[in-house]
């Protein structure tokens, strides 16, 4: 079942010099399923900020639509049961966590004993069960960031919007927001997550979303963004036979004694490779795809959309 629904969704600011626009989205359309954590990666002007707040109703759309749980953005209804930890959030730094918590779960209409019932567990999920009493302006920018988690699943959301998570949290605390992610998309919550952070949206996230000015520019899944197709990895006991293969079927690139890559013509060049090492009397552990980082991916994919215009 998808949870979010975007579908042609466009958004063009007035210039204010009284022709043409500036185009932030242009015919954006993806969906997020239920229990199913989505990166949202794009360079600074891509349209990521301006997504975010048509889903939160902040700004309306020039043309298109967007549903959250069965509902138009522009609902209030649908905003009831989605969390939200915005970049620059601006918490007011004389409350304490539990404080900000609590206004935040007020503002929701959350019953106080509901509130009660969920508060330590949620200090606890994100690693903040020894500071819900301190002053906000005690609390480190990474600190900050974790009570910032908590606060957002007060209500019990379905969705969750995350605008940069981890920024400013330690290497520990970027590991225990990574386990709070998948332990909330295990309990069937979906999530948005926006960050610069490739490493940590290549840990968590089922599907990536890649914009570029305005536009996707590709989606997948993460095997799907970070495979080398034609580019196989195939270990076996080499050792020290001489492996020749045709240039129709594709090409040696590295050899070892244990293992190979191969770039394959086509994918149905592959099982002719194998019985030539068959023939060879050569066994074979595995054959798997190569592949590279989400990093790298990310970099191939806007450098290749700058390319072509």
């Amino acid at each position: 079942m998808n949870v979010i629904e975007v579908t042609e969704l466009s958004k063009v600011y007035a210039s204010g010099l009284g022709r043409g626009g500036i185009v932030a989205l242009d015919g954006v359309s993806f969906s997020v399923e239920q229990g199913q954590i989505v990166g949202l990666l794009g360079p600074n002007g891509a349209g990521k900020t301006t997504l975010f707040k048509i889903l939160l109703n902040i700004t309306k759309p020039t043309g298109g639509r967007a549903r959250l749980s069965g509902l138009p953005a522009s609902d209030p209804l649908s905003r009831q049961r989605v969390g939200y930890l915005p970049e620059n959030h601006r918490f007011p730094d004389h409350q304490t966590g539990i404080g900000l918590m609590e206004l935040t779960a007020r503002l929701y209409g959350v019953e106080s004993s509901l509130f009660e019932d969920q508060l330590e567990p949620l200090l606890e999920l994100v690693g903040m069960e020894k500071w819900g009493e301190t002053k906000l302006r005690k609390y480190s920018k990474g600190m900050l960031q974790r009570i910032g988690l908590a606060q957002a699943l007060v209500s019990d959301p379905e969705i969750l919007l995350l605008d940069e998570p981890t920024d400013g949290v330690d290497p520990v605390g970027k590991i225990e927001i990574r386990e709070a992610l998948l332990k909330i998309r295990n309990q069937g919550k979906s999530i948005i997550l926006n960050s610069h952070l490739l490493s940590e949206v290549e840990s968590v996230a089922d599907r990536v979303v890649i914009l570029s000015k305005g536009k996707i520019v590709k989606s997948g899944s993460m095997a799907e963004l970070t495979s080398q197709k034609s580019h196989i990895i195939i270990e076996a006991e080499i050792g020290h036979n001489i492996v020749e293969i045709p240039p129709r079927l594709g090409k040696v690139l590295s050899v070892s004694t244990k293992n190979m890559i191969v770039e394959v013509v086509d994918d149905s060049n592959l099982n002719p490779i194998l019985e030539l090492l068959f023939l060879k009397k050569i066994p074979i552990r595995s054959v798997k795809p190569m592949r590279i980082s989400l990093e790298q991916s990310f970099l191939n994919t806007i450098t290749e959309q700058e390319q072509t215009g």
